[in-house]
């Protein structure tokens, strides 16, 4: 019997989209006031869901503050209130855009579990805006 476990994480961060492989024009067309040379920024809300077998011995999945101390050190101490364009060695060469976001935050909390543990991440971009992945 496997069981989800969820820890709720929350970080705010500025960001531009736009291909530097692109015209201005082109940027604009696609990406909007998104593309806006000087940034912009949002609130970002966090779910990782941490699914597998409860241990027998400890009652746990996995053990929450575990997740919550991953979570901070791989997310939160990693993105809060940085340009993620300027700031991270991430998205150097990376749109960051939610969709490339959740990849990565899920690619670097997944590196840090147990093997043996499935990996679900939801990154809130706005109220509006959710994007989700589990490595499939």
């Amino acid at each position: 019997m496997k069981v989800s476990v969820c820890r709720k994480a929350h970080f705010n961060a500025a960001h531009r989209l736009y291909n530097p492989k692109w015209s201005f024009e082109k940027n604009q067309d696609v990406f909007g006031k998104c593309n806006n040379p000087s940034y912009h920024g949002h609130n970002y809300n966090l779910e990782v869901w941490v699914k597998g077998e409860i241990d027998k011995e400890t009652g746990y999945v996995i053990d929450i503050k575990i997740l919550k101390d991953l979570i901070k050190s791989e997310v939160e101490d990693r993105f809060d209130h940085k340009n993620l364009n300027e700031d991270t060695i991430e998205f150097k060469n990376l749109i960051p855009t939610a969709e490339n976001m959740v990849v990565v935050i899920w690619n670097l909390i997944k590196n840090k579990l147990p093997k043996h543990l499935d990996l679900k991440v939801v990154l809130y971009e706005t109220e509006r805006n959710v994007v989700e992945f589990d490595g499939k």
